[in-house]
């Protein structure tokens, strides 16, 4: 079982996330605990106003959501009544006991999952301290409860070998369980693309809607040079429980790629000259940045420009996609560098739409995802982000997006 804690400052953000989730059907609540009415008749309002008075009481404290989800490996399928008792004991293990919470058990993963949503502010206006709550008394109520219930242990959890025959299109969270998906997709690109940099392996990802993730320079998963593995939803924005690189089969970690990245500085030289003279055959007549991306597109080659809000474009990338090679602008000389670059570009014709730009229909071998917020997101260097959870053996954190 992993267990993830996400604390906020709106309540009835949290309370509509699930809400949303059960008008799609894929969601049904299953408990509402020391509430003055049964589940089936409470109102949305009734479920939020008992949670906003206990968050009234406390006004100096901005912080009074805590939005939990427990996740459970395939197969493990525990009838609706095991799952309320187990969230009581979760929920007295970490402190919470006194709180009345609302259970909601969602059906848009590959994996069995409940969120749970309560308040971490007292009828007293005392505030439930969230420090270290996730990797100190979650991780040992959770251990607890896989004993208690007979759960897979998350140390016993064993990596799944990708799948050589798996369908390759773009990830989609909720088709398929997330771990084997990441699994079977990060396993291919790093097995056959030549990249050189976490950024060039986020360019190669964005195509199958998957960002790979160090965290932000301050926090410990940078640190310690973690690294894990998010599915990205249609708009760009990271979804669902991430998986710990470790926990993957072949092990994609920071360690293991660096070594790939040296290889790869090798592997992609034979590659360079071809990019160069498709590149200078194009740039022989005057372009824009879209026909520029659709020229290369022809010839199978990926044209990723990262620009500002002003429009001014601050860095290039190319994907060969027959030869499976990335390279920045600046690795090919100076003359394809994002600023040379931008200079010679035409202006474009005032009917192309800013979006065109980003994505002018340049996808090859796999679907398009996201916008030039995404893109910008990918190329950070290290793009801010809180520590994440092995799916199914991972050390808990306080603040992880659900």
């Amino acid at each position: 079982m992993v267990a993830k804690i996400k604390s906020g400052k709106s309540l009835i953000g949290a309370l509509n996330y699930n809400e949303n989730k059960v008008k799609q059907q894929k969601a049904s609540l299953i408990a509402a605990v020391k509430y003055p009415k049964d589940k089936d008749e409470l109102s949305f309002n009734d479920k939020l106003i008992r949670l906003t008075d206990l968050a009234g009481m406390n006004q100096r404290s901005k912080t009074n959501t805590v939005h939990i989800s427990l996740n459970f490996p395939s197969g493990e399928n525990l009838p609706d009544e095991t799952l309320c008792q187990l969230s009581k004991d979760y929920l007295q293990g970490v402190g919470f006991a006194t709180q009345p919470y609302l259970v909601y058990r969602h059906e848009d993963a590959g994996h069995p999952h409940i969120h749970i949503l309560t308040t971490n502010i007292k009828r007293d206006g005392e505030r439930i301290s969230l420090h270290y709550l996730g990797q100190n008394e979650s991780e040992k109520i959770r251990k607890a409860i896989e004993i208690k219930y007979g759960l897979t242990k998350a140390e016993d959890r064993l990596q799944q070998k990708p799948d050589l025959k798996a369908d390759l299109s773009a990830a989609e969270y909720g088709k398929a369980e997330t771990k084997r998906v990441l699994t079977n997709l990060v396993n291919y690109v790093v097995r056959s693309y030549k990249f050189t940099s976490v950024p060039e392996l986020n360019a190669i990802l964005q195509q199958y809607n998957i960002q790979a993730d160090r965290g932000s320079k301050d926090s410990q998963m940078y640190a310690r040079e973690g690294l894990v593995y998010w599915i990205l939803d249609k708009q760009g924005n990271k979804i669902g429980v991430p998986i710990k690189a470790s926990s993957i089969y072949g092990k994609p970690t920071l360690k293991v790629l660096n070594e790939k990245f040296k290889l790869n500085t090798q592997l992609r030289k034979p590659f360079k000259e071809g990019l160069i003279k498709i590149l200078d055959e194009i740039l022989e007549k005057p372009q824009t940045k879209r026909t520029l991306q659709n020229a290369l597109r022809e010839q199978g080659i990926k044209c990723i420009l990262r620009q500002n809000d002003e429009g001014r474009i601050y860095g290039v990338t190319f994907i060969d996609q027959k030869n499976k090679a990335v390279f920045n602008g600046s690795d090919l000389g100076k003359a394809y560098s994002a600023n040379l670059l931008s200079d010679r570009f035409l202006p474009e014709p005032v009917s192309v739409k800013k979006e065109a730009l980003d994505h002018p229909g340049d996808s090859l071998s796999q679907p398009e995802t996201g916008a030039n917020e995404l893109l910008n997101i990918l190329f950070a260097p290290e793009h801010e982000d809180q520590a994440a959870l092995n799916k199914f053996k991972k050390k808990k954190r306080k603040g992880l997006n659900l």
